[in-house]
């Protein structure tokens, strides 16, 4: 009885543990996918500023046109990069964020798992 007391203890403080370490991966990777949104977002305002400079200068509509298809292929480009860069950082941020439970997890089910009993001979 003392023994399934002390495992129930220890899988408690491993349980708190396991989630501070899943709350320090969660805040890692909040904060890397924020700076990450960040940068995107100011080279996207640098690009269209540029790109409406370019427009207000611009003399005839053949170039007026080829400066917007220039500056559309261009961002959409810069959106796929970002998005992928973007997915790979909420992966991983589930990734590191569960990692401290898959250890967790597998000591409970050691800890508590029946016995096994003996077969009987036929």
């Amino acid at each position: 009885m003392h023994q399934q007391f002390d495992a129930v203890q220890k899988l408690g403080e491993d349980s708190f543990d396991a989630t501070v370490k899943a709350f320090e991966a969660a805040s890692a990777g909040t904060k890397a996918i924020i700076a990450e949104t960040a940068d995107y977002a100011k080279k996207s305002y640098e690009q269209s500023a540029a790109t409406f400079e370019k427009l207000v200068g611009v003399k005839s509509l053949d170039k007026a046109i080829e400066v917007q298809t220039d500056y559309v292929k261009s961002a959409y480009e810069g959106f796929i990069a970002q998005s992928t860069k973007t997915r790979d950082l909420y992966a991983k941020l589930a990734q590191d964020s569960f990692a401290p439970f898959g250890a967790l997890y597998s000591a409970a089910g050691a800890a508590f798992s029946p016995a096994k009993t003996p077969t009987r001979a036929k």
